[in-house]
């Protein structure tokens, strides 16, 4: 067993107010808590992992393959590797979630994208 505190646990910004909180980082798995802020959306991107972003507080909109869809609290989306998406805090207010990816990823992927 391997217990991650929140407190105590790896934490990023890939932008001004965007916090990520890595709750777990491992090989198969990774899960994130991430707040979004007001009006906030991330820039358009793709992963090879396959991604399941679960809303815990406020709304997100998920625009990817030519849909868009906004998602309210305990709502989820199942987003394919490589998939292009971007993730939209519509609200004046944060919205908070999780993002689970399969498999797992470090913040290496934030990381080495800004360096480009």
């Amino acid at each position: 067993m391997k217990v991650v505190r929140f407190s105590e646990a790896e934490t990023y910004e890939p932008e001004k107010d965007w916090k990520r909180v890595s709750l777990c980082n491992e090989e198969a798995i990774s899960i994130e808590h991430f707040v979004k802020p007001p009006r906030h959306a991330s820039p358009l991107h793709d992963h090879p992992n396959d991604q399941v972003l679960v809303v815990l507080k406020g709304s997100l909109t998920i625009v990817a393959d030519g849909d868009e869809q906004t998602l309210g609290e305990g709502d989820a989306v199942f987003i394919p590797g490589d998939e292009p998406h971007i993730v939209k805090n519509p609200l004046d207010t944060v919205s908070v979630g999780i993002d689970i990816f399969v498999p797992g990823r470090s913040f290496d992927f934030w990381r080495n994208r800004a360096r480009h």
